[in-house]
């Protein structure tokens, strides 16, 4: 199942399959691990989903809401 990775919910595992982003925000993005292929769970998201944040790795990224927007992942497992 192909989701936004703003669409997730606290403690969903997914993969990145897709950045759709374009410019410097795809370049930032990038340049922070997120890739396809890498694995990502989602921490948490604030009240108005603005940051979301999420762990790749061992590290804690916290995306704005229309960057984790353009980030397609697949759903891997759901808490």
């Amino acid at each position: 199942m192909n989701l936004s990775l703003k669409q997730l919910s606290p403690g969903d595992r997914a993969v990145v399959k897709q950045v759709t982003a374009k410019g410097q925000i795809r370049r930032r993005i990038v340049d922070m691990g997120v890739v396809p292929g890498v694995e990502v769970e989602m921490e948490r998201s604030a009240p108005l989903g603005d940051p979301v944040e999420i762990k790749i790795d061992s590290y804690h990224l916290a995306l704005r809401k229309e960057e984790a927007d353009a980030i397609t992942v697949e759903l891997l497992s759901v808490v």
